[in-house]
């Protein structure tokens, strides 16, 4: 009984002290709540406020480069949506590390420029864009613009851009050491760029017009400015140049080629007649062949030629050439060896060819001159052929019988049976013989002697009678004459 009295007040009281815990967590969870909704409610008249606005400021680039010396704009463009009574414009510079500084502003179109920039910046209100002229080295910084809209509230909106200044670039020259050139695999070569006027330069070399990267034997500067080559070979070869470029501008140098002695390589030998199997010429007995021997080298090469015989060796010739008249020489294998010699490198090479003459030449001789005969055979017949025709045309032309014969026929046909009548035959033919004529100057002077009696009716005109006389004299061929008439 004593332990249940002494228990009830304290549970009582823990009782109490439960109830106050929770309605204070309670509070707090409460509290909590109404806060996040206040905030959320902020949130969205902020976010409300700026969408029902619409004020937008916007550049066409954060960065712009700008000439030393040169006006440098800087275009500004904005847009709202809600009346506006007033607008504001503010331009403000600052450089690293440094407080913003006022440079102009305007409400409406009324500028308001610092007295210590005012003229040195420009702008033309409404329009929000900024003219900076002439640019120098210490205008190089940020440049940040806000625009003020004032109407149902006041609405703002701004933009940086960062403005750099430089000097263009000038033409660079490129300059090699040593400027005499280099031995290939023994010498080293540099080129350096130089510009005299440009800021902010990037170098970059270029080589027959591509990009040139560190490599084992190319190198650069910190500044890439200068390259290097060591050590120079053959591969190295070829047209160098240095770009240069700041954000303003850019130029290239002229190519330029380093000089690079290498070589011989490639030593070879070649002839304009034979046939070559290897490292053997095949020559035809009576034939001429020329030689040509060449290798890839700076500075060009000197050449001697050397045959051997019997165990020993001896130059013949010095030069890229060696001409061998197989008819003149009288082994018919022959051994030769090129030798390529570069005085500046001092690097040499050779190589060994051998020539055999064969004996397919001369008969090829012999087979060209028989080839003549049946040539020569068909000519003469030509000609013959050529010429009996001509002989056969002519005599058929001015033969005595068919010349006769074609004059009787186209006389007209009284006169053929005149001649006829006269001839004492009926074919004229048979009156081939000499004629003669005779004129007489009077007919009454001269008898007539007819040769045969003429019918009166065949004969001609009394006055053609007294005028002329025909005298034949038929000759009888010999047969003829065996049988008197």
């Amino acid at each position: 009984m004593g332990q249940d009295a002494f228990m009830e007040p304290f549970g009582d009281t823990l009782g109490v002290f439960q109830c106050k815990i929770y309605l204070l967590l309670f509070d707090i969870v409460a509290n909590c709540l109404l806060l996040h909704f206040k905030l959320s409610v902020s949130s969205y008249e902020i976010w409300k406020k700026g969408a029902c606005s619409g004020l937008k400021v916007t550049v066409p680039s954060h960065t712009v480069h700008g000439v030393r010396g040169q006006a440098l704009y800087l275009p500004v463009h904005y847009g709202f949506h809600t009346p506006a009574s007033d607008i504001q414009i503010i331009w403000l510079f600052e450089r690293p590390h440094t407080m913003p500084k006022y440079l102009l502003g305007s409400v409406n179109k009324s500028v308001v420029p610092d007295l210590e920039y005012q003229h040195k910046f420009t702008m033309m209100p409404p329009n929000a864009s900024l003219l900076i002229n002439p640019l120098q080295f210490p205008d190089e910084g940020n440049y940040i613009v806000k625009v003020n809209i004032q109407g149902n509230g006041t609405v703002s909106a701004s933009q940086k851009i960062q403005v750099t200044v430089d000097d263009p670039v000038t033409k660079p020259v490129v300059q090699i050491h040593p400027p005499s050139g280099a031995v290939e695999y023994v010498g080293n070569m540099t080129l350096t760029c130089q510009v005299e006027g440009g800021t902010r330069l990037a170098y970059q070399w270029l080589k027959n017009g591509r990009p040139v990267h560190t490599s084992s034997t190319y190198s650069f500067s910190p500044q890439n400015n200068t390259l290097h080559i060591a050590p120079v070979t053959k591969e190295d070869i070829g047209n160098y140049s240095c770009l240069v470029r700041n954000p303003v501008s850019e130029m290239e140098s002229d190519i330029i080629m380093p000089i690079i002695y290498y070589g011989p390589y490639g030593l070879q030998v070649n002839s304009d007649k034979g046939l070559k199997v290897g490292e053997v010429f095949t020559v035809d007995l009576g034939e001429a062949i020329l030689f040509d021997c060449s290798a890839d080298s700076y500075p060009p090469n000197t050449y001697s030629w050397i045959r051997r015989t019997d165990n020993t060796t001896y130059i013949i010739k010095h030069g890229p050439r060696l001409e061998v008249a197989s008819e003149k020489v009288a082994q018919k294998t022959m051994d030769y060896v090129c030798c390529a010699y570069n005085n500046i490198t001092g690097r040499q090479d050779e190589t060994h060819f051998t020539v055999i003459i064969t004996s397919v030449g001369l008969e090829k001789l012999a087979q060209k001159g028989k080839s003549l005969s049946p040539l020569a055979s068909i000519t003469g017949i030509s000609l013959f052929l050529i010429i009996s025709m001509c002989l056969l045309f002519l005599w058929k032309k001015y033969q005595p019988y068919k010349v006769i014969k074609q004059k009787l026929e186209g006389r007209p046909e009284t006169e053929y049976r005149k001649a006829q009548t006269f001839s004492g035959h009926e074919d004229a033919l048979d009156d081939f013989g000499i004629y003669e004529f005779v004129a007489f100057p009077d007919a009454s002077g001269v008898s007539r002697i007819p040769s045969r009696s003429v019918p009166a009716s065949d004969c001609v005109s009394g006055q053609d009678l007294h005028s002329t006389v025909y005298e034949v004299i038929q000759h009888i061929p010999a047969q003829q004459q065996d049988h008197p008439e």
